[in-house]
């Protein structure tokens, strides 16, 4: 497969990923996993955002749900494919 065809089907994955309703993220959902793809924990975004450490879990749970994610760091790298986060 040529490097266009490759980045055409990406981008067709993306569009379709995003069409299904996958990948919606609220605000505040987009805030922590921007907080966590600058490195930070639990704890360190729960003091950011003056929430609990049990909330910002509940948060990335239900981010990993959304954008069929196993783990934070694929958690990221999907929402920054799919540009829900820079």
């Amino acid at each position: 497969m040529k490097s266009t065809e490759l980045i055409r089907s990406n981008s067709i994955k993306s569009k379709l990923f995003m069409a299904r309703g996958k990948g919606r993220l609220s605000i505040r959902e987009k805030r922590v996993l921007t907080l966590a793809a600058q490195g930070l924990d639990n704890p360190d975004i729960a003091k950011i955002l003056y929430i609990s450490p049990h909330t910002v879990k509940a948060h990335l749970k239900k981010i990993f749900r959304k954008l069929e994610a196993p783990n934070r760091t694929n958690a990221v790298y999907r929402a920054m494919k799919n540009h829900i986060i820079d």
